[in-house]
């Protein structure tokens, strides 16, 4: 595979893993009574679903580069 197939195959497998998956609407900050806010939840959250949409690509592009 060139560059430019391989580029282009990382593309197509990142755009249809993140439209394959529901992506959360809000992200939560907290705060304690002390006005101390919280990212913990926030950070969790999209780590999380950024994951996922890496996995499923990373997943596809192997499975597609390997067949040839």
């Amino acid at each position: 595979m060139t560059d430019q197939e391989i580029e282009k195959l990382v593309q197509e497998k990142l755009d249809a893993a993140f439209k394959a998956n529901e992506h959360p609407n809000k992200f939560f900050i907290t705060a304690n009574g002390r006005g101390v806010t919280d990212g913990g939840d926030l950070y969790n959250a999209l780590l999380k679903d950024m994951m996922q949409v890496m996995q499923k690509a990373m997943t596809d592009i192997l499975k597609e580069a390997l067949k040839k």
